[in-house]
């Protein structure tokens, strides 16, 4: 049986990095599964002027990435725990930096690849 890859996030427009990101995941496991946060939490990480595209437009631009398996939408107040004990993933993928709780699930480290950020995008466009 395929291993499960849980990963998590915004992902408001996508870049080179989540690409990156993403296909690493996919790569530990065999089944990448995406935790997409809400409109509201976007809003509470990124700030007020985001996210610049909505949830159900986020996850119909994941769910065109043939890496990835699964989509699920998370609410305004997630709960990662149960989250977590519902996917059972075999490992929770976290980019350089995050401080995520796997609540006991082998946690991996992917470093983050060298491009402009999805704020530094938005301020080049000038959406922020």
């Amino acid at each position: 049986m395929k291993k499960v890859t849980l990963v998590g996030g915004c992902f408001d427009i996508l870049h080179w990095g989540h690409i990156s990101f993403l296909k690493k995941a996919k790569a530990m496991g065999g089944k990448l599964i995406v935790a997409l946060e809400s409109d509201v939490n976007t809003r509470k990480l990124k700030g007020p002027g985001r996210p610049i595209h909505t949830q159900a437009q986020r996850k119909q631009m994941l769910e065109s990435l043939r890496f990835v398996d699964k989509v699920i939408i998370l609410p305004d107040r997630p709960d990662y725990q149960k989250l977590i004990f519902q996917v059972k993933p075999d490992i929770v993928a976290v980019a350089a930096g995050g401080k995520q709780n796997t609540y006991g699930v082998k946690k991996v480290v992917i470093p983050k690849v060298k491009t402009p950020s999805t704020s530094q995008i938005a301020k080049l466009l000038s959406l922020e």
